[in-house]
């Protein structure tokens, strides 16, 4: 295969070059814009009938009623009964392990007193009703629906809404059973933009959300984000990325594979090897040539490798950390010596996998995390699904007499500052 662009931090001008590299405009053109803005405004206003009329377009589905898109839980339960037991046990054990973990996140509302009788807390509530989106038809994505409906139901969230395309009717059986473990309320076989307008706006058929999540095509990202505001979302996903550093005494050959695992999602998608070893290096890269030619995505990970991808060779490992906190990857892998001794030093990644056997494609199915992380840098100043994403928090204030005394000469002061006058008698009214 072509080589895969390699960099050095000696090059003078190495960060212009990585910034360049994991450059991605997530923005949609002028045409997807207009595209979405439509859809969601013959949604808002004509409900079903627009529904509809976007499936039998998109889907290529002859639908006339929605009842016919609206799957009743007796077939979620179907294809659990039928879908190969190997692949049921692999499900519920996923489903287990992304419960147990995601238990762990669950948020309690708390409060304490002043001296004075004041009590000040935070109540948590879950939210009322959620929608997740699935991507469908060909594909299946059944880890999609365990890590997004899960972390929702821990919240305690009572509704939620699953929608999912079944383009030319094809249903992936998979899919429907983890809606059936994962505690799915509703699943609507609709997709794309019209159902990102159907969860925010509601019709007469499917009832409005409080949020959204879910990954998506262009469209779908794109109409999230034009709905925020009017409901929550998750995050506006870019394309997958893992970031690997090694010390170069791992098999290159799990390396080459696990750059792999991400590059078969999306010719976009991004994989980068960090090293102070550059022997291991030019060791990665024949790994990649000889193993490609089984891969049968080899095109799309031959196509993301050389135009997205790198190699990178550091002076060391603390230079290897500095540029993983620049890059702040969706999936990062510390496949080293002493891991734990290092993780301290990463503050911005999705994920952290740590030691040479723990893979990324685990952190993807089954070992418990959640597998929605931020991409594009977003690891910044964003993290992964869990369930504080589907938590509200509402702050408790009750003054006992003596404590609305008190807070009022301060508040009164304030108030008056800012020139709030009714906001100063307000608190004055209180005052002893």
């Amino acid at each position: 295969m072509q080589k895969i662009k390699q960099l050095t931090t000696e090059n003078p001008n190495f960060w212009n070059q990585l910034e360049q590299l994991l450059a991605w405009q997530s923005v949609s053109d002028d045409t997807i814009n207009q595209t979405v803005k439509e859809i969601l405004q013959q949604v808002q206003q004509r409900g079903d009938a627009a529904i509809l009329d976007y499936t039998r377009r998109f889907d290529r589905r002859q639908v006339e009623t929605m009842e016919t898109l609206n799957i009743a839980p007796a077939r979620w339960q179907q294809a659990l009964d039928s879908i190969p037991e190997k692949q049921r046990q692999a499900l519920e054990k996923a489903a287990a392990r992304v419960e147990a973990y995601h238990q762990h996140q669950k948020q309690s509302s708390w409060q304490y007193t002043e001296e004075d009788g004041t009590i000040l807390g935070q109540q948590i509530t879950p939210l009322d009703r959620v929608g997740i989106y699935v991507p469908g038809g060909k594909a299946a994505y059944p880890s999609s629906v365990l890590m997004n409906a899960i972390p929702a139901k821990v919240a305690g969230v009572n509704d939620i809404i699953m929608v999912v395309p079944a383009p030319d009717d094809i249903l992936n059986d998979m899919v429907l059973a983890a809606a059936a473990i994962a505690g799915v309320t509703k699943v609507y076989t609709i997709g794309g933009a019209q159902a990102i307008a159907a969860l925010a706006y509601g019709s007469d058929s499917i009832p409005k959300v409080d949020k959204i999540v879910g990954p998506g095509n262009i469209y779908v990202a794109t109409a999230k984000s034009m709905v925020f505001g009017t409901v929550g979302i998750d995050m506006i996903a870019g394309p997958s990325e893992i970031l690997i550093i090694c010390d170069g005494k791992t098999n290159p050959d799990w390396i080459a594979m696990d750059l792999f695992s991400q590059a078969e999602h999306d010719e976009q998608a991004q994989s980068i090897l960090i090293t102070p070893d550059v022997d291991f290096i030019q060791a990665v890269q024949t790994s990649m040539t000889r193993l490609l030619t089984d891969m049968p995505r080899a095109d799309m990970i031959r196509t993301a490798l050389t135009t997205r991808g790198a190699l990178i060779h550091v002076k060391d490992l603390a230079e290897a950390m500095s540029v993983a906190n620049f890059v702040a990857p969706e999936h990062l892998e510390l496949s080293i010596e002493n891991p734990e001794k290092w993780v301290s030093h990463i503050r911005h990644a999705g994920a952290i996998f740590m030691g040479r056997y723990t893979a990324e494609a685990l952190g993807d199915y089954c070992a418990g995390p959640n597998h929605v992380l931020p991409t594009s840098r977003t690891a910044r100043f964003s993290s992964p699904l869990g369930v504080y994403d589907f938590q509200k928090r509402s702050s408790l204030i009750q003054c006992s007499a003596e404590g609305a005394h008190n807070l009022g000469q301060i508040a009164s002061t304030l108030a008056h500052g800012e020139g709030l006058i009714a906001h100063a008698r307000s608190a004055e009214y209180r005052i002893k």
